[in-house]
């Protein structure tokens, strides 16, 4: 009873948040974001010192690593087998990202290192200064260095932790963003079509009250980005006109029509107008029909449900059997007392035949 109740409180929580939508005015900050302005990754791979016996001197990669850094510090060794007892070391990955902001020299950002080897846990060891490069495989400039004792974050995972403000940043990163004097929108997955990218541009227009030649500064050039031309008198400052188009609202943003099911908790998550073909449901003991295969036919009578078999008809305001959306499916099926686990199945049963009209991603 529980699961049945969770799952159309989902429902209503989810019609009542499409409601509020067409009240409420989004930010396009919300929903785009400007291209040029994405996270990077530094990365790199260095020895954690300093472990209680947890290491992996095991490891060939890790004891190269420890001649090469004693080397550097002019105390080569003459063979691996003066190291074969060194298990206080290990070989670590190490991440850090750049937000996409971009940062400059002299900052600082977390980093977090993982065990490559064999090591049985980091916890207590001190990472020894690293360089870290950028993603790209073909810059070979040091963009950071990574040092500093490691925190273990969770304590079922010992072979990885964070290093809080480990990495010193060594080179300027400036995401540019403006070329050829304009910009590019881009849409979240979550919103990007064809006509939200056109309804964007729309209000940019409207809203951004500036022609540039005579011609209106947004264009819609794909379902997920919208092209934004910069006015002559913002060229100098093009910060200042990108904030104002990011303020700019738009009466409910188009979306994608999507049904998200979480089968281990029984929610049911709906975006969008999610609407049902025709069709019969019969499963175990219970009927429910979904709008007519004849769109010409009378209204259906009522009828009554036969001994051990339940039976609803999902019709309109009119009468008249017709498509109808997901929710109404639902809270007939709730009408049954059908559970939670098998109203999931009959979604799921509805994508698979085509007649549910929506993106289904299953959890």
């Amino acid at each position: 009873m529980f699961g049945r109740h969770s799952l159309l409180v989902a429902m209503i929580l989810a019609g009542g948040l499409l409601a509020q939508s067409a009240e409420a005015r989004t930010r396009l900050e919300n929903i785009c974001t400007v291209s040029g302005q994405e996270e990077q990754k530094l990365v790199g791979l260095g020895l954690v010192v300093g472990l209680k016996g947890t290491g992996d001197s095991k490891n060939l990669p890790t004891v190269r690593a420890v001649a090469a850094a004693l080397r550097l510090m002019y105390n080569p060794v003459t063979g691996p087998d003066e190291l074969k007892d060194l298990n206080n070391v290990a070989l670590v990955m190490i991440e850090s990202t750049v937000p996409s902001h971009g940062i400059r020299r002299g900052q600082k950002l977390d980093c977090f290192v993982s065990a490559v080897g064999g090591a049985k846990s980091l916890r207590g060891g001190r990472l020894i200064t690293t360089p870290l490069s950028s993603q790209l495989i073909d810059d070979e400039r040091v963009m950071g260095l990574a040092s500093g004792g490691i925190a273990i974050e969770d304590a079922q995972l010992p072979t990885s932790g964070k290093i809080s403000g480990g990495v010193s940043v060594m080179q300027d990163v400036v995401n540019l963003f403006v070329e050829n004097n304009a910009f590019k929108l881009l849409l979240d997955s979550h919103h990007s079509s064809f006509q939200a990218a056109d309804n964007i541009a729309r209000a940019v227009n409207t809203d951004v009250s500036f022609e540039a030649s005579g011609r209106q500064l947004a264009k819609a050039t794909g379902p997920g980005v919208v092209e934004v031309i910069i006015p002559e008198q913002y060229r100098a400052n093009p910060v200042q006109f990108v904030a104002q188009v990011l303020d700019i609202g738009i009466d409910n943003p188009h979306t994608q029509a999507r049904v998200v099911i979480n089968s281990k908790t029984g929610v049911v998550i709906v975006t969008g107008e999610v609407e049902i073909s025709p069709v019969v449901i019969s499963q175990k003991n219970l009927t429910v029909s979904i709008g007519a295969n004849d769109p010409n036919a009378p209204p259906a009578p009522p009828a009554d449900p036969l001994p051990g078999v339940g039976f609803v008809p999902v019709v309109d305001r009119s009468g008249r059997q017709s498509p109808q959306k997901l929710q109404q499916l639902v809270e007939a099926l709730n009408e049954l007392k059908v559970p939670t686990s098998e109203v999931i199945e009959i979604i799921k049963e509805l994508h698979r035949t085509g007649k549910l009209h929506a993106v289904l991603i299953s959890e």
